[in-house]
């Protein structure tokens, strides 16, 4: 639960017609006036307590003016104003970013999830192969492994390192990546 509740205010605290009208910061009392116009005040120190009449007890600003009257039109029940605004209607420039200020807060806790999906995404995406060749007629597909160079794949299909540069152009063969595909000229046979 949070911090402020319902009885918290006056009207549960207070006994009935109670109302709040003052505070001396001095003495730390608070005062209150009852149904009857009588004044009260409270122990000193303490918001709420045991109160006793007081007798010549003389509050100053008692009455309010005129333009105080007007403040309070927009005054809920339970006390609490609605906010300033200028003559236009708008808020006031330090209260404008007030009513974002939630969205401000878990914005960077979007933003991280944000990149941590991308992450994730890009690791799971760079599993598939590299590319995909169509090879043309007489010729094979074949998938690097991980040691295989131009010179060894040559070797071992019995052509030399001109063949499979003509069959794949802009093969550079100093950069062949493991799952990378290339084309490969069918096997020589050879003599026995």
């Amino acid at each position: 639960m949070g911090r402020w509740t319902q009885y918290d205010e006056d009207s549960y605290r207070l006994p009935a017609g109670m109302k709040r009208v003052g505070y001396d910061s001095d003495t730390g009392k608070y005062y209150f006036r009852g149904l009857d116009g009588s004044l009260w005040e409270g122990p000193e120190g303490a918001e709420f307590g045991e109160m006793r009449r007081g007798e010549c007890m003389v509050l100053t600003h008692t009455h309010q003016r005129p333009e105080d009257e007007e403040a309070d039109v927009g005054v809920r029940s339970d006390g609490y104003a609605p906010l300033a605004m200028d003559s236009n209607g708008s808020l006031p420039s330090g209260q404008k970013g007030r009513a974002n200020s939630a969205y401000r807060t878990i914005l960077p806790f979007f933003l991280i999830i944000a990149v941590v999906l991308l992450l994730v995404i890009r690791l799971v995406g760079s599993g598939k192969s590299i590319a995909t060749v169509d090879c043309p007629t007489n010729t094979q597909v074949y998938k690097i492994s991980r040691g295989n160079t131009c010179w060894n794949l040559a070797d071992a299909w019995g052509i030399t390192v001109d063949d499979v540069l003509r069959v794949n152009e802009g093969l550079n063969c100093d950069k062949l990546l493991p799952g990378q595909a290339i084309c490969l000229p069918e096997r020589k046979k050879t003599q026995t």
